[in-house]
């Protein structure tokens, strides 16, 4: 097997109360599915059922991004020797009490906390962390983030971060191929009727950046469940077809997305050769330019 092929778990479940429970169900993973070398879990997978957005009641939910649950995370990681992505969680906006400024800001309806994705690796660290950008507004209560997350994983490849809602913005998925993913991973928790276009998202959004991509929706009765996994020419090689409670476990080549950047999708297109070649204007952007990626294609 290639050092790059990489055995992962999407695993779509209910969401969980407690980091208590969280650990006995990533144990419980573990020893169901030996060899898996990533587990992947749902948005807001240890916040409770409550999928509307809304922040009131949950502020026992917010903590700091180095708080005690990332100590939980980090050890599972490490306990297990396995990368996670535990699914996002409520990250505190920066402020002297946590606590007491959610309770505040939330009396006066303004967003105290960010939908916060981290991936830990075999050795318990926290190796990257990303903000939502696009929050499910104006449901979702959650602040923006402002920053893009690509980050290495291990001997395997470059992965991108993305949250839910985040796949509706072609943007958000150029930027992270335009940093060098070679993988998308979309941590979901969709209870409405859009699931059905967010899976034909995740197929488009291989396709036109040519990476593959992952995105995993928490199970019934909640959400809508239909976890996906998408190779770099946008087919499905995996994928949930209802929303009962399961894993998806699948082994992907991440070198694969640079094959396909590099001989083109179905063999013909290559469109970041194309998007390398100079700058492209573009005016909707208010002088924003594509520059050529800093990232070499070849490699």
């Amino acid at each position: 097997m290639s050092t790059t092929s990489l055995r992962y778990c999407l695993v779509q479940h209910e969401p969980v109360t407690s980091l208590d429970a969280f650990e006995h169900e990533l144990a419980a993973l573990v020893a169901e599915h030996p060899g898996v070398q990533l587990f992947v879990f749902p948005e807001m997978h240890v916040c409770g059922g409550e999928a509307d957005g809304a922040l009131a009641g949950l502020t026992h939910f917010i903590e700091p991004l180095d708080g005690p649950r990332d100590q939980r995370f980090r050890a599972a990681a490490q306990r297990h020797g396995i990368w996670l992505i535990p699914g996002s969680v409520y990250e505190a906006a920066p402020g002297p009490d946590i606590q007491d400024a959610a309770a505040a800001t939330l009396h006066s309806g303004e967003a105290t906390a960010f939908n916060t994705v981290s991936a830990y690796s075999p050795s318990g660290e926290r190796v990257a962390s990303y903000r939502k950008v696009f929050p499910w507004q104006p449901y979702e209560q959650s602040t923006p983030g402002s920053e893009f997350t690509v980050f290495q994983l291990g001997e395997f490849g470059r992965v991108g971060l993305s949250i839910c809602y985040d796949i509706w913005f072609p943007e958000h998925a150029r930027q992270l191929a335009w940093l060098g993913a070679d993988l998308l991973v979309n941590v979901v928790r969709t209870g409405t009727n859009d699931r059905e276009q967010e899976l034909v998202l995740c197929q488009a959004t291989a396709i036109a950046n040519q990476l593959s991509v992952l995105s995993v929706n928490a199970a019934s009765p909640g959400s809508r469940g239909q976890s996906i996994a998408v190779d770099a020419e946008g087919r499905p090689r995996v994928r949930a077809v209802d929303a009962s409670p399961q894993e998806l476990v699948d082994t992907i080549d991440l070198a694969d997305s640079r094959r396909v950047r590099r001989t083109g999708t179905a063999g013909v297109n290559r469109v970041w050769e194309q998007l390398d070649h100079s700058p492209i204007a573009l005016p909707m952007y208010r002088g924003g330019v594509i520059q050529p990626s800093p990232i070499a294609r070849d490699a």
